[in-house]
C-alpha cells in the first residue's frame, strides 16, 4: 500500500501529538484511572474526533484508511485515548451520518465531529453480549416520544459521554435512540476494575423512566439492530488497529524506543491485516461489504495475527516497558480487548 502525500502529512501531524502530548501523559493517567479530557481536547483542536466525518458536519472528511492508521498511532502512544476516540468516531457518528435525520446531524454529529462532545455507544447488557437480539431495555411508546427502562453495560466513556446512542425494545422491534447526559433518569455506574484501558472508563448505564422525544428516535422504529451492527462493522475496523499498535508497541516499549522511532515503513510493514481491512473499509459499501467475511472470528486472538502478536509481544517485552500503563497488563488487555470486543468473537 502506498500512501498519498495528504496521508503522509495527517500521519506525521498524529505522530507529533501522539509522541508530544499523549506519550508523557499515559503512565500517569493509566496509574490515576483517570479519563483523559486535556488529551482529548488536544486532539479535537486538529480535528481528530471526527475524522471520517464530511466538513460540511463539522469533520475532517478523511478516508478510512487515513483513520485506521492514525487509530494506529494513537494506541501506539496511549491505548486508552485511542479506544475513546475508536468509539466516539466509529459509532456514535457513523450512525449519524448515515441514518440520522438532517435536525438530528446539525444538533449532535456536529459538535461530536468537532470533539465538544463525547459519544458513547449503549447496546451491551448484562445478558446480553454477542447476541444483541436478546436485549431487554423496553422504550415504551407515550405522547411525544418514549419511555426507556434498562441497564446496559460496559459501555465506553459512560458517565463522561455527553451523547448516548441507546438501543432499546419497542413494539416493532429493536430501536435506536439518542439520549442526551443531564436526562432525568439517566445514571452511571462505577467505572469497572479492568485489566488495562483505565482511563478508558466502562461503566454500567442505567435508564429509569427516561423520557426521549420522538424526534431522537434515530432512523426509523424497529431497525436499531440493523443501524447497530452497521456501526460494529465499521468499529471494528478501529479495533484492528489499536491491535496492530500493541503488537508493535509491546516489541518498541521492551527495547526502550519511543513512537518518535516509528516511520511509515515500519507501519507498512506491522500491520498487513490492518491494512486488508481498511481497504474493505474504504469502499462506499463498507458495511455490507465486512459482515459477509469472517471478521469477527478472525479477530480473535486465534485468528487474527495482530492480536496474537500482540499478545506474545506485550507478554514477552512487558516486565521491561519503561511505562507503566503499557506494560504487559495493559497491552495484552488490548489484544483480549481485541479478540471479543464489538462482537468480534
Amino acid at each position: 500500500m502506498t500512501l498519498t502525500q495528504e496521508q503522509r502529512l495527517v500521519l506525521d501531524a498524529v505522530r507529533r501529538v501522539a509522541r508530544e502530548v499523549l506519550y508523557p501523559l499515559a503512565p500517569e493517567y493509566d496509574r490515576k484511572a483517570e479519563y483523559p479530557w486535556p488529551q482529548l481536547k488536544a486532539l479535537a483542536e486538529l480535528g481528530l474526533l471526527g475524522m471520517t466525518t464530511p466538513e460540511e458536519w463539522g469533520g475532517v472528511g478523511l478516508d478510512s484508511v487515513t483513520w485506521a492508521l492514525a487509530l494506529e498511532e494513537l494506541a501506539a502512544a496511549d491505548p486508552s485515548v485511542a479506544v475513546i476516540v475508536s468509539v466516539t468516531s466509529g459509532l456514535p457518528q457513523y450512525m449519524l451520518l448515515r441514518f440520522g435525520s438532517e435536525a438530528q446531524k446539525r444538533r449532535y454529529l456536529v459538535p461530536l465531529a468537532r470533539g465538544e462532545w463525547i459519544g458513547a455507544f449503549c447496546l451491551t447488557e448484562p445478558q446480553a453480549g454477542s447476541d444483541a437480539k436478546s436485549l431487554r431495555a423496553e422504550a415504551r411508546r407515550v405522547k411525544g416520544g418514549f419511555v426507556l427502562n434498562g441497564v446496559k453495560s460496559w459501555i465506553t466513556s459512560a458517565g463522561h459521554a455527553h451523547l448516548y446512542v441507546v438501543m432499546a425494545r419497542t413494539e416493532k422491534g429493536i430501536s435506536a435512540f439518542l439520549v442526551e447526559k443531564g436526562t432525568p433518569g439517566l445514571s452511571f455506574g462505577r467505572p469497572e476494575e479492568k485489566m488495562g484501558l483505565h482511563a478508558a472508563h466502562t461503566a454500567e448505564v442505567r435508564l429509569e423512566e427516561v423520557f426521549v422525544p420522538e424526534e431522537n428516535l434515530l432512523g426509523e422504529e424497529g431497525r436499531g439492530l440493523a443501524y447497530a451492527l452497521a456501526g460494529l462493522d465499521s468499529g471494528r475496523v478501529g479495533v484492528a488497529a489499536q491491535a496492530a499498535a500493541s503488537s508493535a508497541a509491546g516489541t518498541r516499549r521492551g527495547s526502550g524506543r519511543t513512537p518518535s522511532k516509528r516511520s511509515v515503513s515500519s507501519i507498512k510493514a506491522a500491520s498487513p491485516w490492518l491494512r486488508t481491512c481498511s481497504r474493505i473499509a474504504s469502499t462506499r459499501s463498507a458495511a455490507s461489504r465486512l459482515w459477509p467475511l469472517p471478521v469477527r472470528s478472525a479477530i480473535a486472538s486465534k485468528r487474527c495475527p495482530a492480536a496474537s502478536r500482540s499478545c506474545s509481544s506485550s507478554i514477552c517485552s512487558g516486565a521491561r516497558s519503561p511505562l507503566v500503563g503499557a506494560g504487559a497488563a495493559a497491552l495484552a488487555a488490548v489484544a483480549l480487548m481485541a479478540s471479543d470486543v464489538l462482537g468480534s468473537s
